[in-house]
């Protein structure tokens, strides 16, 4: 393309975006893109355009370096390396990313003015924990079929088909009574016996005598959505609902290719064509799931014999163990006796070479194990403890819980808690149906967009932290290991399983297949 026209544009491509290029700019530009086709170019503008916006702007005049950074990252991202097919990231790796209402999008960290997280929170990380839940969930919601207004009413029976979400500000600035309206917000108790739903503009008295519940799990500090009528200083619930969950491909639609899951790529893996290629081909991978292995007993390390045993001709790719790891996780002799278990364990790997060369060992740390107290995100088992095993078993790693692993294009977080029986303790009311307990319970983290929608006093989180349980956009699949019976529940394209522990189910684990994103219920019988 001829480099007067170009330039034009380029230069039009930018202010469209509320943008401005310095001369210069605009000069390099032109030289680096004048080699690429009408078709390309399109394209490659807008990955610019987007990888500029990326960086941390304090003005709309764009300069030379800024562009230049912008050109790297995105040749940086046509060169996809092979060390992007399996990547395990920590908690506190998670990138953060804080939702930004005027621009409607997410902005990372470092575009904000905000101080980086810290273990050590100020009064102003615990009023964001609860507000940027809010905030996430108010945009999906507006997202959704329902609660959009169509641009143009062909009739007018069609828009009486959406709802309006109304903020409780709102309703406490009238006097008289407000009809059918629909609220988010956050049921909180905040006198004994008596419930409020709270949002950022501010807190109302609940009426639940007639309210039907619609399915899932509502417990305190889990956002809802409330509808019913408002009168003398109380709204009275007819029905309460949860936000709509949205699959993760509409959420990618919107913000595009933004890497939230975290790991070496700069974009998001979903979109690499390569990745996808590699994960249909290999067919044989493999991911194994078992929780609450108990070292310390020496019935669970005869399974474990078993299991390799039965693997050694075909290693897994990878197996996932989480804790608890030890049966009698207290005394002083606790750490001494967890090392000793460790060294059992490696000892029993390098009885088989074939799974000691091939497979990998990932060990999540459980509620009970060595560390510091029950606050999440929880750290992985100390350095001193693991020392010997690493050195045994060179291809393990121990790490955050919860975590995140990312294989080829899939997605996958795994935490160990004792959840579900956390939240059922927790319910405002519970499930009349207590036979489908692990379908309420997938639906509410699915629907909350987080790891744990309980009060901080009954699962505390670092607050600066507190993005890094968030379940948004959905990952492939969820691995929730609790020591509640063993289930896989599929629910808006996102695959939740529960291994079960160990031990206690008669020594049942879970087998995933990415190629195919089938699971298997695998279980060691007596022999």
């Amino acid at each position: 393309m001829e480099p007067e026209r170009l330039r034009r544009r380029l230069g039009t491509a930018f202010r469209v975006r509320g943008l401005l290029l310095r001369a210069e700019a605009i000069k390099y530009l032109t030289e680096a893109l004048q080699s690429l086709s009408e078709v390309e170019l399109e394209d490659v503008i807008e990955k610019v355009i987007d990888a500029v916006e990326k960086q941390p702007l304090s003005t709309n005049m764009i300069e030379l370096s800024t562009v230049e950074a912008a050109v790297q990252e995105c040749s940086q991202a046509l060169d996809e390396t092979i060390e992007n097919v399996f990547n395990i990231i920590g908690a506190f790796d998670v990138p953060c990313y804080v939702y930004n209402s005027e621009r409607k999008r997410f902005l990372p960290l470092s575009m904000t003015n905000l101080p980086a997280p810290n273990l050590f929170g100020s009064a102003r990380d615990k009023a964001a924990v609860f507000r940027e839940r809010y905030s996430i969930l108010q945009q999906r919601i507006h997202r959704h079929e329902l609660f959009t207004p169509a641009a143009v009413v062909v009739h007018p029976d069609d828009s009486r088909s959406k709802f309006q979400l109304k903020t409780i500000e709102t309703l406490l600035g009238n006097t008289s009574k407000v009809g059918e309206v629909i609220v988010l917000g956050m049921i909180t108790q905040l006198k004994e016996g008596k419930y409020f739903l709270e949002d950022p503009t501010g807190v109302v008295q609940l009426d639940l005598s007639k309210a039907q519940f619609h399915s899932g799990l509502y417990t305190e500090s889990c956002f809802v959505l409330a509808e019913g009528w408002y009168e003398d200083e109380v709204f009275h619930v007819n029905a309460f609902g949860f936000p709509p969950t949205e699959p993760s491909a509409t959420t990618r639609a919107f913000y595009g290719n933004i890497n939230f899951f975290g790991g070496p790529s700069s974009a998001s893996v979903k979109a690499s064509a390569k990745l996808k290629q590699l994960e249909d081909e290999n067919e044989d991978a493999m991911f194994v799931f078992l929780s609450d292995v108990w070292l310390d007993q020496a019935e669970v390390l005869e399974k474990l014999h078993m299991m390799f045993s039965g693997y050694s001709s075909a290693p897994p790719t990878c197996f996932f163990f989480c804790g608890n790891f030890s049966s009698a996780p207290y005394g002083k002799n606790q750490i001494q006796s967890l090392k000793g278990s460790l060294k059992a364990l490696a000892d029993i790997i390098c009885e088989y070479p074939s799974i000691h060369k091939s497979s990998r060992f990932v060990f999540i740390p459980g509620p009970e194990d060595p560390g510091p107290g029950s606050i999440l995100p929880r750290p992985p088992l100390a350095e001193n403890i693991t020392e010997e095993f690493r050195q045994l078993v060179p291809f393990s790693v121990f790490t955050t819980n919860p975590c995140r692993i990312q294989y080829c294009t899939q997605e996958i977080i795994i935490f160990r808690e004792d959840l579900v029986n956390k939240m059922c303790r927790n319910c405002v009311r519970f499930p009349s149906s207590n036979m489908d307990i692990p379908n309420h319970f997938v639906k509410t983290i699915l629907s909350q967009g987080h790891l744990t929608p309980l009060p901080l006093y009954v699962s505390p989180v670092y607050w600066a932290y507190d993005y890094s349980l968030r379940v948004y956009p959905l990952p492939d699949m969820l691995v929730i290991a609790d020591k509640y019976d063993p289930f896989t529940v599929t629910n808006t394209d996102c695959l939740c399983i529960n291994p079960g522990s160990f031990p206690r189910s008669g020594f049942s684990f879970k087998v995933f297949y990415p190629s195919n994103k089938t699971v298997e219920d695998s279980k060691l019988q007596g022999l």
